[in-house]
């Protein structure tokens, strides 16, 4: 295995090293968030054969992934080790923070042996730092006139440079921004600990941030880091809820920008986490652009014959497939026949939540040519249902294809009845339907079949742990 070492501030140094001048301007890759992040993510590193390697794990959870290893060249050369690795600790390769670049050397590397996907909640939105410094132009009048309003309400105010002796004042306005985002209480603890992580090392993390006061408080305050030469990250931003109508956040991002060092030409503002507001908001400062982190999971031979099958049965292309085996597949949840030494036939058992409770969407039922009329799908509906019942889900659906109506009386002997329009939120723009909405028509198997069906479902993703 890879001699991994947890992340020091003594390791600064070394690992900007590599990151700085690589030109990947990924927010993953800043130093300071992955030393202040460390209680979730527990992130590492090491060097091999000339890259640095950042493994950490997805979400807090128990699996690892490993970050586009950085340094001169082609990384392809170490995939093996990570590899290794990753097998060493009883897991699949797990790439992450690809660029566009990175995936192309992959894909050539290793044909097939990858799928790649991407979310769109992970994506990085970059502007250009003297937009946001001068608001230029008739785009930015909402902005100045949030400025204008703030100004008038508050003819006291003042900024200035953030430092480690704010703290107190800045964790006290994170308590009370905090209170009124209630329903993200645990993501947001581990934001303060991140906090509070920053404030007790601010110099030797590089930071740099900005406050605001009125009325003689903190109103808003903001820090970030460099990630590269000429592009500062902005990690944290808060504003006491009782100034946000009044501008506060449009004031301190001013401010902020206006005083940032002239070297910075680009500001990092990070995710918007697939949260609508928090998108919205940075919509609105219309980004130069945003930035696309690609994931990518090696294969198993099984799932490589699945991806086949997929493609055989329905038609889709490479992107379509492989966005749905990175982001929203599960092994264990690959349900499969197998028939003279190959795959004959699967179906994928993906958990949501809905108006019906935890549902089960049964997706991808799909047979191969040369294995159909033999009773596999059959087979394979009743293994789901019973699969479904003995976890106590609430129901299941599933969208036949539209026009064959030998579908519906196929799944209709297994219990699934009706035909209910059905609409899938997933953060990454995923499609689970048709591929046209208006066909979108599921038919349910309730737990209590008895139960009344709604005029609509709307299908939101699960929590991984199921």
């Amino acid at each position: 295995m890879i001699q991994f070492h947890p992340i020091r501030i003594g390791d600064r140094a070394r690992i900007e090293r590599y990151t700085m001048p690589s030109g990947i301007v990924n927010c993953d890759l800043s130093f300071a968030n992955m030393f202040c992040w460390q209680g979730v993510y527990r992130s590492a590193w090491a060097e091999v054969d000339g890259f640095l390697v950042i493994r950490f794990h997805i979400g807090g959870g128990a699996e690892i992934g490993y970050m586009q290893p950085v340094g001169a060249g082609d990384f392809t050369p170490v995939v093996e080790a990570l590899a290794d690795d990753a097998r060493a600790l009883g897991q699949r390769l797990r790439l992450a923070g690809l660029t566009e670049e990175g995936c192309t050397q992959l894909r050539r590397a290793y044909p097939g042996v990858f799928a790649f996907g991407t979310d769109r909640a992970a994506e990085d939105y970059v502007y250009a730092a003297d937009d946001l410094r001068r608001l230029p132009g008739r785009r930015y009048q909402p902005k100045r006139n949030h400025l204008n309003r703030f100004a008038a309400a508050h003819p006291d105010w003042r900024y200035e440079p953030l430092t480690a002796a704010h703290a107190d004042e800045c964790m006290a306005l994170e308590r009370a921004w905090r209170r009124t985002h209630e329903e993200r209480t645990a993501e947001l603890c581990a934001e303060q600990r991140a906090m509070q992580r920053a404030f007790d090392h601010f110099d030797a993390l590089g930071l740099i941030g900005g406050c605001l006061y009125a009325d003689e408080r903190m109103v808003a305050f903001t820090y970030g880091s460099a990630v590269g030469p000429d592009t500062f990250d902005t990690h944290v931003e808060k504003a006491d809820p009782a100034y946000v109508r009044d501008g506060a956040f449009t004031m301190i991002n001013k401010c902020f920008a206006e005083h940032l060092p002239d070297r910075f030409t680009q500001i990092n503002r990070e995710e918007d986490l697939g949260l609508e507001g928090l998108r919205q908001a940075k919509l609105s400062y219309h980004p130069a652009f945003r930035l696309r982190k690609f994931t990518a999971i090696r294969l198993h031979d099984d799932e490589r014959a699945c991806k086949a099958l997929w493609q055989e049965a329905f038609g889709d292309d490479e992107a379509f497939v492989d966005a749905f085996l990175a982001n929203h597949y599960r092994r264990r949840d690959m349900l499969t026949v197998q028939a003279e030494g190959q795959l004959a036939a699967m179906l994928h058992l993906v958990p949501f939540e809905s108006e019906l409770g935890r549902t089960t969407y049964i997706y991808g039922v799909a047979t191969a040519p040369a294995f159909r009329g033999r009773g596999y799908a059959s087979q394979l509906m009743e293994e789901a249902v019973r699969r479904i019942g003995e976890r106590g889900d609430d129901a299941a659906l599933l969208i036949p294809s539209p026009g064959r109506e030998h579908l519906r009386r196929f799944y209709a002997r297994f219990g699934f009845a009706g035909e209910v329009p059905v609409t899938f939120d997933s953060t990454d723009g995923f499609d689970f339907g048709t591929g046209d909405p208006a066909a979108d028509l599921a038919m349910v198997r309730r737990r209590d079949p008895a139960a009344p069906l709604p005029g609509r479902i709307g299908m939101r993703p699960a929590g991984r742990e199921r």
